[in-house]
């Protein structure tokens, strides 16, 4: 019993010592970066979910609805543009692996930051490019970049993209979700006769 009541705390003692040893987590097991959540409008969700889904580090893309006024709306509802949404999506992603600065500069170059409630041929509100920053770090990371882009004076015509603090996201109908994947022949067509790779070809590509 008097050595067993030595060892015991002895033994304890080593694996609090392992355990700080390894980043300081109790028996040096370490935790894993849980993923993170980042909204963005660019017009079209078809072509944002594209867009990001192509980065290193994002797990996933959701096209839906933020910013609006009216809960649970649906594709006929926001498209009226009487509910206050904009056509959104949520970006699940790798902070280990993609930095929200980065998904901020694929943010800035898939949309014409010059048009106010339009991208490319859809016009109106819920077609609106907005970033939705849920923290006070995105809201200060977002407002820099714009800053950074409005420094760099290469656009001539002031930049109109908002930021707004982020509401709740309302994802689309089901026939939404990976519509470029489904429909590609469908999608090409759209996207082409919408101008939207010409544009961004013209605002970001060109000297």
């Amino acid at each position: 019993m008097k050595l067993w009541g030595f060892i015991t705390p002895l033994f304890v003692g080593l694996l609090i010592m392992v355990g700080m040893g390894a980043g300081s987590y109790p028996f040096g097991v370490a935790t894993a970066s849980a993923p993170a959540k980042a909204y963005f409008a660019g017009g079209c969700f078809w072509c944002m979910e594209e867009a990001f889904e192509k980065v290193d580090g994002v797990l996933s893309v959701v096209s839906g609805y933020m910013g609006g006024t009216v809960g649970n709306p649906t594709y006929e509802q926001v498209s009226d543009g009487k509910t206050g949404h904009a056509e959104s999506v949520e970006v699940t992603y790798d902070p280990t692996k993609v930095s929200y600065q980065k998904l901020l500069e694929v943010f800035w170059h898939n949309v014409d930051p010059l048009t106010p409630n339009a991208q490319f041929c859809d016009h109106g509100t819920q077609y609106r490019a907005e970033i939705f920053p849920s923290t006070t770090d995105e809201q200060k990371l977002a407002e820099d970049s714009k800053k950074t882009l409005e420094q760099s004076q290469r656009f001539t015509a002031p930049i109109v993209t908002r930021i707004s603090p982020s509401s709740t996201f309302y994802p689309a109908e089901d026939y939404h979700q990976d519509f470029y994947k489904k429909n590609p022949v469908r999608y090409k067509f759209y996207k082409f006769n919408c101008g939207r790779a010409q544009r961004l070809e013209e605002l970001w590509e060109r000297p």
